[in-house]
């Protein structure tokens, strides 16, 4: 089975340091040519448009494509040349076969053989009506490669790459800062949860300093009377009333329900 659409595109432009986003723009032709070039590396690279957008410059990049094969293999020129993704996905697999059983492992410069040409996004749209050079290209019968001739080139060629490595790189540093931001929630939650608690027992504190114990008692009281009339409680204001009370709790006195305040203690 061949390679998918992702996994050629993915080869394609790291081989030939390109941006192809879809296999119709092999319709051009370039791209086939220098996949030769990295293989051969006298593919007259100066000749090939690869920034073709009309038929004839498509047909005569597969001239140049045609001579590199001799008479075994067929290129459909007429179907590749219309930029169709099935054409063209099934001859790029064929090229990267091919290139993955003659390719050499030497270094390619793609850029420096195009000699810098321009290669921005080639024509993906069905190309101008047929002209008389159709005629003479029909389907070159063009076969198996030239077995020598192959010519070491210096340059740097990057490893394959893997379009999703990155991707799951990112999602993965994602997922191990959402468990440490959830971590700080977690511990932001507990130290205002402390802060509070002291904020509570400073304000008795300072309330202790301006009233007496007993009309410290009927205030928590009445606020915790208040809050019970509303349906809610707080645990720290009843921590407090214990406080208020512990030196009589201890010798028998009794924290009063609510709703029930000493007389003795009203104003």
């Amino acid at each position: 089975m061949g390679e998918s659409r992702t996994e050629l595109l993915a080869w394609l432009n790291d081989l030939l340091q390109v941006n192809y986003t879809k296999i119709e723009q092999c319709g051009t032709g370039g791209a086939y040519c220098q996949i030769m070039d990295s293989i051969f590396g006298d593919v007259p690279m100066a000749r090939v448009k690869m920034n073709a957008k009309h038929e004839y410059e498509f047909i005569a990049n597969f001239k140049i494509l045609q001579n590199v094969f001799r008479s075994h293999k067929p290129i459909p020129v007429e179907k590749l040349v219309k930029c169709k993704m099935q054409d063209n996905l099934e001859f790029l697999q064929w090229s990267k076969r091919f290139w993955d059983t003659n390719f050499g492992g030497q270094g390619y410069d793609a850029v420096g053989r195009r000699r810098g040409a321009p290669t921005d996004t080639p024509a993906t749209i069905a190309p101008l009506a047929p002209s008389s050079s159709r005629g003479s290209a029909g389907t070159l019968n063009v076969g198996a490669a030239r077995a020598g001739g192959r010519t070491p080139i210096t340059g740097h060629r990057a490893g394959s790459t893997q379009p999703n490595e990155a991707v799951q790189n990112l999602q993965a540093q994602l997922r191990e800062m959402g468990t440490h931001l959830e971590g700080l929630e977690k511990e932001r939650d507990f130290y205002f949860a402390k802060v509070r608690l002291f904020s509570y027992i400073i304000l008795f504190f300072l309330v202790s300093l301006l009233m007496d114990c007993v009309t410290s008692r009927i205030i928590v009281q009445q606020q915790l009377e208040t809050l019970e009339a509303e349906g809610r409680d707080d645990p720290i204001l009843r921590d407090i009333q214990k406080i208020l009370y512990s030196t009589e709790a201890s010798e028998g006195f009794e924290v009063p329900e609510p709703g029930t305040v000493d007389e003795e203690e009203t104003f």
